[in-house]
């Protein structure tokens, strides 16, 4: 499907009622699980993607073609669009954030994100300026070919000012982006400010407000057009292995080797893209 198109696809997830769910595979499997399961696009997680390698997210540890190839794979074995959870667009000026995104248009994908974040713990989000000229360049990048998320990550960084997180989200909006992200707002009320604030764009939730998880109707009528996950499936499966690898520990195997039969593996490999 050409980038314009497929743009005009998850763009109509966006704007429609209700919005849509898009929860954020880490495999092949768990991508199959997914599109089984009814969701009509996957996100890449960074987080998950990076522990799956052994390394840590937000700090450079993966790159922009490990990452590609990933979301090319989800692509692939499922046919649904994919967003790319890109980082800060594995680059250090805006040319290189450009080159990320022709680089994710060349690849199939449907979306990317773009953080405010360095990978720099000293100062982990960028100025102002520079973090709005990022995204103005990806979205120039764009074309109108692959939708753009301007994300800002002050509250999942330490910095709990919703005023700047407002300036940052209606600046991105105002640079072109097509969906906006603050993870981590801190309740209910900052939510609904955010929505209101950038208004008609569409706005991105991890999972809810910090302080308590609504329902997807509840995040619906505040306004949020996006549900994502992050790496919460990814941690929930790795919870699962945790408690078997305790059950294998203490000799119990009947409840280390519960779980998803392998002919249910290859009955969702069958069904692959690919």
């Amino acid at each position: 499907m050409p980038g314009s198109e497929l743009y005009e696809k998850f763009m109509t997830l966006h704007t429609r009622e209700g919005g849509l769910v898009m929860p954020n595979a880490w495999d092949g499997l768990s991508a199959l699980v997914l599109a089984d399961a009814g969701f009509e696009a996957i996100g890449t997680s960074s987080a998950a993607l990076a522990a799956s390698l052994g390394r840590f997210d937000g700090r450079h540890g993966i790159t922009r073609e490990e990452h590609l190839e990933h979301a090319r794979l989800l692509g692939r074995v499922t046919g649904l669009p994919i967003n790319g959870d890109f980082e800060d667009g594995y680059g250090v000026t805006s040319e290189d954030v450009a080159t990320t995104v022709e680089a994710a248009v060349a690849s199939g994908l449907a979306g990317i994100g773009i953080e405010d974040t360095s990978g720099r713990p000293d100062q982990p989000i960028r100025d102002f300026d520079e973090a709005v000229g990022r995204v103005r360049g990806a979205v120039t990048a764009a074309k109108g070919r692959i939708v753009v998320t301007g994300r800002t990550d002050n509250f999942l960084q330490g910095r709990p000012d919703l005023e700047d997180t407002v300036r940052r989200l209606t600046a991105f909006a105002e640079a072109g982006a097509d969906a906006l992200y603050a993870p981590l707002l801190p309740d209910l009320d900052a939510l609904v400010t955010v929505v209101t604030a950038v208004a008609p764009t569409p706005v991105n939730v991890l999972i809810s407000p910090s302080d308590h998880v609504l329902t997807v109707p509840e995040l619906q009528k505040a306004g949020v057009k996006r549900i994502s996950l992050g790496p919460a499936l990814y941690t929930h499966a790795a919870e699962a292995l945790e408690q078997a690898a305790r059950a294998l520990v203490a000799g119990d195997l009947a409840s280390a080797t519960t779980g998803m039969s392998f002919d249910r593996v290859n009955a969702l490999l069958s069904r692959t893209t690919d």
